[in-house]
C-alpha cells in the first residue's frame, strides 16, 4: 500500500486569493479539492440536501444558491440550520476525495476552516491574506460579510504556512511552490 498524502488545509479570508493559490497547489502537483465546489455540488444533486432545503424554505429555494444565500445571509439561525445539514457531508465527501489521492498532497481550500474547527483533520494549514484595501476591490461589499469570520490575525498564528497576497500572481505561485517542497521533503 502506497503512503497516504500529506493533507493540506488552504484557508484564509474573503477575496484573499485562496483559489489562485489552490490553483499553484494543482500546478505543483498536488491533488486539489474546494470545499466550495462540494457544497454547490451538494446543494445541486444531493437528494437529502434538496429535500431538507424545500422542507425549510420551499420549492424556489432548492438548487438556488442565490435565494438560499439571501435567506441565510442576515439570519444566524437560518446559516446556522444550513451549515449543520451541509457540514458534515462536506466533511465526509473530503475524506472520501483523500481516500482516492495518490498524489503527495492533498490539499483542500476550506473557507472556514478555524470557524468549523476543521484544522485537526489536517496534516499542515496554508493561510492566505491580503490587504483589506486589496480585497475590498476583488469583492466589493465584503466587509459585512466577514463579521462571523476568525481575524486574519489569528488565523496567521494558527497557521503552519502564510502567505500575504499582495503581490503578482507568480509570486503566489513560488510561495506555493516553496510550501509544497517544504512539505513533500520532509
Amino acid at each position: 500500500m502506497g503512503r497516504r498524502p500529506l493533507a493540506v488545509a488552504l484557508t484564509g479570508g474573503i477575496a484573499a486569493g485562496k483559489s489562485e493559490a489552490l490553483a499553484a497547489f494543482a500546478r505543483h502537483g498536488a491533488a486539489t479539492l474546494s470545499a466550495d465546489a462540494v457544497v454547490h455540488e451538494l446543494l445541486a444533486d444531493d437528494d437529502e440536501v434538496r429535500e431538507a432545503i424545500r422542507a425549510r424554505w420551499g420549492e424556489a429555494a432548492v438548487g438556488d444558491r442565490g435565494r438560499i444565500g439571501q435567506v441565510v445571509f442576515d439570519d444566524p439561525a437560518e446559516l446556522d440550520w444550513l451549515e449543520r445539514l451541509l457540514h458534515p457531508r462536506v466533511v465526509e465527501a473530503q475524506r472520501r476525495w483523500r481516500e482516492g489521492v495518490t498524489a503527495p498532497l492533498a490539499v483542500v481550500e476550506i473557507p472556514l476552516l478555524y470557524e468549523t474547527g476543521g484544522e485537526t483533520r489536517f496534516d499542515a494549514v496554508v493561510v492566505v491574506t491580503a490587504p483589506a484595501q486589496i480585497r475590498e476591490q476583488r469583492r466589493p461589499g465584503l466587509a459585512r460579510r466577514e463579521t462571523r469570520l476568525l481575524p486574519e490575525e489569528e488565523k496567521v498564528r494558527r497557521a503552519d504556512f502564510s502567505y500575504v497576497n499582495d503581490g503578482s500572481l507568480e509570486d503566489l505561485d513560488r510561495f506555493v511552490a516553496s510550501v509544497v517542497e517544504r512539505l513533500t521533503s520532509s
